[in-house]
């Protein structure tokens, strides 16, 4: 295009000149650059996933250790709690209650100073009173309703427990066995209600509920049982007891079944005598004459004439509330029938002591009885005042010593012996592992060994 042309017309585009073709293979080789992934080492992948896993459970089982271990002292220094208090009832000694003819007497000796008939001042002065006394239907509601009051007031002590096992039947479906007794309070040491109850039923159970008066349910936990009797301590911690409920329940008192006129003593039992929870029947004590066959133990059994379960649990009170007996049908002699008959409460104290503290107690293995007075007395042979030992359990403590049965023990240590509950006394206050001396009369013969206790 001509200079002219241009001036011409400016916009006129110039002949597009020829380029060269841009081709890939023209560049140069070492522009060209692939990325390529870098392989897996599935080894050194694996062994750092198990390193990882296994850091990781051995620091989660540090941390729950040290968990455990720090948090009941972090707890305690917070939020001390006190001690259990020791749980402990007063001795007692025997007792007899006077009678009203008693009291007859006493008046009539002191009024009439001369010697008198006194059976026929009592008798007398009996038919008089109750020639004075009118007694209808109104006054014989008035002794029941009496009775319904005392015995609604002792009830407040009185639970019952269930154990319950969880099991499954052919067709894999879960049910639950529980087994019910009835008990009663009778300590509080300050960190948990105590039950004392029989543990038939509850060996074995997957949980323990205890139902009080109010019908208020919660979890027990067994402290201890003894295999003799067949009962059992529970706790009931105090934080598991609500407010309204504490204020409704009490703690039972144990009476005294070591007194001389017991025999034809009014009592109420409570709890389960006729096999349900919430029964209540009364009668008298008709016999407390036998002792029951135990290991180094001495229970009184109360009979009545209450006709009950072969199952029955709970209490006998007397007329003062106060418990006499704890109900067990276990050692009923069939020709009784279903008689309720009871362990002497104050036999029991010592075991419920131990229970209820939790002690170690010591084990021994003789069956033992008071020297009779009449063999101390027309025995051609010296025979002391002793506890005289019937039976030896077999591989026991007593065996391995040396004691044989028909042996006399009269002393223990420093202690001299003159009853079999003397001797019961000093197993109380041992621990198992004690040496004690023991000195012995056999067929008029004199003779020492020493008693490694082992544990109950």
């Amino acid at each position: 295009m001509s200079e002219q042309e241009k001036e011409q017309n400016p916009l006129a585009e110039e002949p597009v000149k020829e380029q060269a073709q841009y081709t890939p293979s023209v560049q140069a080789e070492f522009m060209r650059e692939k990325i390529k992934q870098k392989p897996v080492n599935k080894r050194k992948l694996l062994r750092r996933t198990v390193i990882t896993a296994v850091m990781a459970v051995v620091f989660g089982l540090v941390a729950c250790f040290t968990f455990l271990v720090l948090e009941p002292v972090i707890s305690n220094r917070l939020y001390p709690e006190e001690e259990p208090k020791e749980v402990a009832f007063p001795e007692e000694t025997v007792s007899e209650e006077m009678k009203p003819e008693d009291m007859l007497v006493k008046e009539e000796a002191e009024e009439v100073p001369e010697p008198v008939d006194l059976e026929t001042v009592v008798d007398e002065q009996i038919e008089e009173l109750l020639s004075q006394v009118e007694f209808g239907l109104e006054e014989y509601q008035g002794v029941y309703s009496e009775l319904q009051k005392l015995t609604q007031e002792a009830s407040r002590a009185v639970v019952t427990v269930a154990g319950v096992t969880s099991d499954v039947d052919w067709f894999n479906n879960t049910y639950e066995n529980v087994a019910s007794a009835s008990g009663v309070i009778v300590a509080n040491n300050g960190r948990a209600m105590l039950i004392l109850v029989s543990a038939d039923g509850l060996n074995g159970a997957d949980s323990i509920e205890v139902v009080f008066c109010d019908q208020n349910q919660v979890e027990a936990q067994l402290v201890q049982e003894d295999e003799n009797t067949g009962l059992a301590i529970l706790s009931v911690p105090l934080s598991f007891i609500s407010k309204e409920t504490m204020d409704a329940i009490s703690i039972a008192e144990l009476g005294s079944s070591n007194v001389r006129n017991l025999l034809g003593m009014p009592v109420a039992a409570l709890g389960s005598p006729l096999g349900s929870a919430g029964s209540i029947s009364y009668g008298v004590i008709t016999s407390t004459g036998t002792v029951l066959d135990m290991p180094d133990s001495a229970y009184k059994r109360i009979t009545t004439d209450i006709y009950g379960s072969r199952n029955a649990t709970g209490v006998l009170i007397n007329l003062r509330g106060s418990v006499i007996g704890i109900i067990d049908n276990m050692n009923t002699s069939n020709d009784m029938g279903n008689l309720l008959t009871a362990y002497g409460i104050t036999e029991l104290k010592r075991m419920i002591e131990q229970m209820s503290n939790d002690k170690e107690r010591v084990y021994l293995g003789v069956h033992g009885a008071d020297v009779p007075k009449m063999a101390i007395e027309d025995s051609q042979i010296d025979t002391p005042a002793g506890a005289y030992i019937r039976e030896i359990e077999i591989d026991s403590p007593a065996m391995a010593a040396g004691i044989q049965s028909g042996d006399i023990v009269v002393r223990v240590g420093e202690t001299d012996i003159t009853t079999y509950n003397e001797l019961l006394n000093i197993l109380y206050n041992a621990k198992p592992e004690d040496v004690l001396p023991f000195i012995l009369m056999r067929q008029g013969h004199t003779m020492s060994v020493d008693v490694t206790l082992g544990s109950l």
